[in-house]
């Protein structure tokens, strides 16, 4: 039966693969990878042998054809990233939608997604927050760091190591430095750290520390500024 599934894969441990996911990799015909130099470890590590296809950012417009016609033709394909889910801030978007517009049959497993324990273990209130991946790398930044300075619930940012101390900078320039937030690295691996406090506190520490892995930047929107005035 025709299916894609897109598999959610660890964000550095190893042991956060659930057993539904190493199933569906198993039955699989088709593994499409964001680079399968990099998902190649993870399935040698589940004794895992299966015909893969890069999918990523740069080709995806051109492969997405090409892979409706293999799910149209009755192949199962399970798409993984790098780490954590697919489409969120990597590929997938694309090919969804056109798997949804030819009829086929979509499913998306649960698992690790950065953004979600950086969020809890922030200290700010998950209730409600706003996820907004990468900021826009020039073209319109400085308009959506003004737009988010706006925003009520918690904002939630993914930064690259050798970006994070001028996107640091810019936050406080744009939402204050005296808000509250959280940057949490390495994610699951050995040296997880996330380090709490104002934004000026925050960007003091990696002006003196080396960043080091990717970043999830938690920073408390308006309702958190008014609840600490109260």
């Amino acid at each position: 039966m025709s299916k894609l599934i897109l598999v959610p894969t660890p964000l550095g441990n190893l042991e956060d693969i659930t057993l539904r996911a190493i199933r569906i990799l198993k039955e699989s015909d088709v593994i499409l990878a964001e680079d399968t130099r990099t998902s190649r470890v993870l399935l040698q590590h589940l004794g895992i042998e299966k015909r893969m296809l890069s999918h990523h950012q740069h080709n995806e417009h051109q492969s997405v054809p090409e892979v409706v016609k293999m799910l149209l033709a009755g192949q199962q394909v399970a798409l993984i990233s790098d780490a954590g889910t697919p489409g969120i801030s990597d590929p997938g978007f694309l090919l969804v939608r056109e798997s949804l517009k030819a009829g086929i049959t979509v499913e998306c497993l649960p698992g690790p997604t950065a953004f979600v324990p950086a969020l809890v273990i922030s200290g700010l209130p998950c209730d409600r927050f706003h996820f907004e991946g990468f900021l826009p790398p020039k073209k319109g930044r400085q308009t959506r760091l003004k737009e988010l300075a706006l925003l009520e619930p918690t904002i939630v940012l993914y930064e690259s190591p050798h970006k994070i101390s001028k996107t640091l900078d810019q936050l406080c320039e744009y939402l204050g430095p005296d808000r509250q937030a959280s940057v949490s690295r390495e994610l699951t691996k050995m040296y997880e750290e996330t380090k709490r406090g104002t934004l000026a506190e925050i960007g003091a520490h990696f002006k003196t520390t080396e960043p080091r892995g990717e970043m999830v930047v938690v920073v408390g929107g308006l309702s958190s500024v008014a609840k600490s005035k109260e």
